[in-house]
């Protein structure tokens, strides 16, 4: 389907930005980093979208429409989420994750 390179390769690349997304997710101490890896996890499954639609149903296009929704709503949640940290940032200085746990009490 893609001249000199497999699905195995393309699923691989997939795989290896999912698991540096939910690595930087889980040991990140800043909110904006913690939100560039969430951003990592969405583009890799939208590369999972694309890369399977094209091999299985290469006239189909119903991969490339799911990826264009999983973009849309990654673009909404990255305004909200830096509209959030930057009211965090404004009420407490720091954009750190243990700062913001002091926002319970």
């Amino acid at each position: 389907m893609i001249p000199g390179v497999s699905i195995h390769e393309i699923l691989t690349l997939s795989s290896i930005l999912f698991f540096i997304g939910i690595y930087g997710f889980m040991t990140r101490k800043n909110l904006v980093s913690i939100l560039i890896s969430v951003e990592l996890i969405l583009n890799s499954t939208v590369v999972n979208f694309v890369a399977i639609n094209k091999y299985l149903y290469p006239d189909l296009l119903q991969g490339a429409v799911y990826s264009i929704f999983i973009i849309a709503v990654a673009a909404a949640e990255t305004a909200l989420a830096v509209a959030i940290i930057i009211n965090i940032y404004r009420r407490l200085s720091s954009v750190e994750v243990k700062e913001t746990e002091t926002m319970k009490y």
